[in-house]
């Protein structure tokens, strides 16, 4: 099967390092099979090569010293070894490697980590979360002609192959969602990505496993009691989601599929989601601090999936100015000037980008604009404005430094702001 975009003696290299390293069995698996055989046999365009996953029943560590051996550190670069987790990074002529001997799993209880074994290349494929990620082209280990790519055998051992032919995601398991729901938004990713939708089966558990919620942990709950599968590993998917994939169609299919309920329910009700989120994309502020802006409780949420405590404390801050600005009627504020609006904003401390994360709920709350509007126009220019001259070009008017020179640079600022319209 032809490999788009793979230097031709790349995979040639690594089945020879392999042979040495004493190797018994290596396969192509994930992504890259998938888009091949996507591109070349249903025609879809080409979307780049992916980092190749290969899966190998032997020691990670010694495969990625004997390809450093072979190639040198010309060839191979950005080598990193996880010893713990039997994996290895690295970057051979440009293309980036991800090596992991075969393993197996099983999961304790629902949304906790996997325990991980040592197993074989069928039980790793067993393991995945989609069919069509299931996929393997295992590379020969004993041929000696340079044709190598003759031998080359896909495994398809769940039927991937039939779901790719109809573009559907098909889960591997009947408890896939609730071993890991991080899955519910993988399934959106690659549905977005590819335009492949969910096979009956696989839109019955999800519907099925958030109706029972098997997780000992529920919504309100305390967030740092949260399992990992709803917590850390749950951000770095919506990370994933939110910066690599074209999020409003991947976010439109997780509300379809009621996969917010995850996440908190106010989102998995929120019909203006992709209005607030496209607002946070133009001020350029994080989607996934905008997206938790909009929960029913956004700093438990915020919590939960350890976003960076920075946006946590612009979450909080946001909190603290809706709430203020809930008690504040419009047409008491109808008639404040640039600079009543400056003074009121400034003098709290709230941080620019938790103003700009209020515009952004309150824009698709209100239509008038009588409060959102201000606080726009003091993110986007009133708080860059500064008074006409210096601190440098006062003290050449024969003003000394020290608290009075602040003083009259602020004044002279709100002077500015003033004779704004």
């Amino acid at each position: 099967m032809e490999l788009s975009g793979i230097p031709a003696d790349l995979l040639s290299t690594v089945q020879d390092a392999a042979r040495a390293s004493g190797v018994t069995r290596l396969a192509l698996v994930g992504g890259a099979v998938r888009d091949a055989l996507l591109h070349h046999q249903y025609q879809d365009p080409w979307r780049g090569l992916p980092d190749l996953d290969l899966v190998f029943e032997g020691s990670a560590e010694a495969l990625a010293r004997h390809l450093l051996h072979r190639c040198g550190a010309e060839r191979v670069s950005e080598l990193r070894v996880h010893g713990n987790y039997g994996t290895v990074e690295l970057t051979l002529d440009g293309v980036r490697l991800d090596l992991a001997a075969a393993r197996k799993e099983h999961y304790p209880a629902p949304g906790v980590n996997p325990v991980v074994e040592e197993g074989l290349l069928e039980l790793d494929l067993a393991r995945r979360d989609f069919t069509v990620n299931a996929l393997a082209l295992e590379l020969p280990l004993n041929a000696v002609s340079p044709q190598r790519s003759v031998h080359q055998r896909l495994l398809d051992l769940h039927g991937g192959q039939d779901h790719l032919a109809r573009r559907q995601l098909a889960f591997l398991h009947g408890t896939s969602v609730a071993d890991d729901p991080t899955r519910v938004v993988r399934a959106a990713r690659y549905g977005a990505r590819l335009d492949f939708s969910l096979a009956p089966d696989a839109a019955k558990q999800i519907t099925d496993t958030l109706e029972v919620w098997p997780w000992k942990w529920h919504v309100g709950d305390p967030p740092e009691q949260a399992p990992p599968a709803l917590a850390t590993r749950l951000r770095m998917e919506l990370e994933l989601l939110l910066a690599r994939e074209p999020w409003p169609q991947a976010l439109k299919l997780l509300q379809a599929w009621r996969g917010l309920e995850l996440l908190d329910p106010g989102l998995q009700s929120d019909g203006r989601i992709l209005r607030r989120l496209g607002q946070a994309q133009r001020l350029g502020l994080p989607l996934l601090t905008a997206l938790v802006a909009g929960a029913a409780d956004p700093i438990a949420l915020a919590a939960r999936l350890q976003l960076p405590l920075q946006q946590q404390r612009v979450l909080q801050q946001q909190h603290c100015l809706l709430a203020w600005l809930a008690e504040v009627r419009p047409e008491q504020v109808s008639a404040w000037s640039a600079a009543d609006w400056t003074q009121a904003l400034e003098r709290q401390g709230w941080a620019p980008e938790a103003v700009a994360h209020a515009v952004c709920v309150l824009a698709q709350q209100a239509a008038d604009g009588a409060l959102w509007k201000p606080l726009l126009r003091w993110w986007g220019r009133w708080r860059h404005l500064q008074a006409a001259v210096t601190a440098k070009d006062l003290m050449a008017q024969g003003w000394k430094p020290g608290p009075a020179l602040g003083e009259e640079l602020r004044r002279l600022r709100w002077q500015r702001l003033e004779q704004l319209q």
